[in-house]
């Protein structure tokens, strides 16, 4: 049975795409974009907003939407460009990126929040808590959230201090309190105020680039 809380489609005429991000608030690694274009008899008990979502149901939803979506696209932005453009801008850029890589031109996009830079003259509507409203943008939020945590454990095994794949590169106490122990990685944010004593955490050579 579809879930009751989240609908099929805002324009059931159109060729419609969910756009969701994860990982625009971290103080480590990519911001990851997923646009998804589900069948109209598509149906999930299970499927919601990711964040509500366990570990183990997201993983095996993420397998469910890759199976049944009409079309699916991941966008990446790196740190680099996060750091270079601002997170806003890196979203974006993310969520086009996500868009490019469908094989079905979406003739409308829904995007998960407030804001939205368009894109190609797609039109768009962007939607507060889509990501529990829609079922596609459910769809994209679990896979932009999947994809980041698996880009997340990987960048553990290079740099375990941070425990990143139990943070996912967030801002806990953990997380802050290795910043403060072991120095800034190449993957942290250097545009973030990663501690209240930030300039401490960078060598004097280094600050001239941030």
């Amino acid at each position: 049975m579809k879930n009751a809380a989240l609908k099929s489609r805002l324009n059931a005429q159109a060729i419609e795409a969910g756009v969701d991000e994860a990982g625009r608030g971290c103080l480590a690694g990519p911001v990851v974009a997923a646009a998804v274009i589900l069948p109209s008899d598509f149906s999930s008990h299970r499927l919601d907003d990711s964040k509500k979502l366990s570990e183990a149901l997201r993983n095996s939803l993420r397998e469910e939407i890759l199976n049944q979506a009409l079309a699916w696209g991941i966008g990446i932005a790196t740190v680099d460009e996060i750091d270079k453009i601002n997170i806003l801008n890196a979203t974006y850029l993310a969520m086009h990126r996500a868009v490019q890589q469908l094989n079905v031109f979406p003739q409308h996009l829904l995007i998960d929040g407030n804001r939205f830079k368009p894109f190609q003259g797609i039109e768009h509507t962007c939607v507060v808590g889509g990501d529990g409203k829609y079922l596609s943008i459910a769809a994209a939020s679990v896979l932009a959230k999947t994809t980041r945590d698996q880009i997340m454990k990987s960048l553990h095994e290079q740099f375990p201090e941070y425990d990143w794949n139990k943070n996912k590169g967030y801002g806990t106490m953990v997380h802050r309190n290795n910043i403060r122990r072991y120095g800034v990685s190449e993957h942290h944010r250097k545009s973030f105020r990663l501690l209240p004593d930030q300039l401490s955490l960078f060598d004097a050579r280094d600050l001239h680039s941030l």
